[in-house]
């Protein structure tokens, strides 16, 4: 039975309609399908740039903190360390510097300023005395003295007594003295100790090793 003209056009309508939806679905499949794949391969590689920020930050983080957290503070920086040591170094030398010509007040007021300036360190901030003293006169004497730090000894924060911050190091003292035309060279190893006070670092005390506590008056005329 042959169908009408009318129901022919329809039909064939209807087929052609079917047809362009079946492509359009087999596109619609094929560009979010791509999608869906282009998606799990970025996704592992954002995963991976996570990780990969987190160790370095975590890293970073662990490298930063571990001198500030990772133990105690230093009792002494190493600014005022260089500072306490050059204390050392200028009273060392200097209570070694003088010559015959040398005035007992004048030569020791700047040293004693170095120091606590107590009774102990103002008797052993002194010139030659005595016999040693009348011969530099004679001999016109002159000595010069050269301090270096070789190593400190000890780093302490006396926190019960509340006396503060002190050092005490190791320091080579060389004292050329100058007799009659005569030089004579001596070296000695002195135990030099400074604490802090009104937040400067002064001379408490020093010791050549196995003697005692010795000045420069004990040296002279040596």
């Amino acid at each position: 039975m042959e169908l009408p003209a009318d129901d022919k056009r329809t039909g064939l309508l209807a087929l052609g309609v079917l047809g362009i939806l079946f492509v359009l679905v087999l596109v619609m499949f094929t560009v979010f399908d791509g999608d869906d794949e282009g998606g799990e391969e970025d996704g592992p590689a954002t995963a991976a740039t996570g990780q990969a920020d987190s160790a370095t930050g975590g890293q970073n983080s662990s490298d930063t903190d571990a001198p500030s957290g990772g133990g105690p503070a230093p009792i002494v920086t190493g600014v005022e360390l260089s500072r306490a040591h050059a204390v050392m170094a200028q009273y060392m030398a200097g209570i070694n510097t003088y010559d015959h010509r040398s005035d007992s007040r004048g030569w020791s007021v700047p040293l004693l300023e170095l120091t606590t300036e107590d009774t102990r360190m103002k008797q052993v901030t002194a010139l030659p005395t005595g016999k040693a003293w009348d011969t530099c006169v004679v001999e016109k004497c002159s000595s010069k003295g050269e301090a270096d730090v070789v190593r400190d000894a000890v780093v302490s924060a006396d926190l019960v007594r509340d006396s503060g911050r002190s050092i005490s190091s190791l320091v080579k003292v060389t004292a050329t003295v100058t007799a009659t035309g005569d030089n004579t060279t001596q070296t000695n190893r002195w135990l030099v100790s400074v604490e802090e006070k009104s937040g400067q670092w002064v001379v408490s005390g020093f010791d050549v090793f196995g003697l005692g506590d010795m000045g420069a008056s004990d040296q002279a005329g040596e």
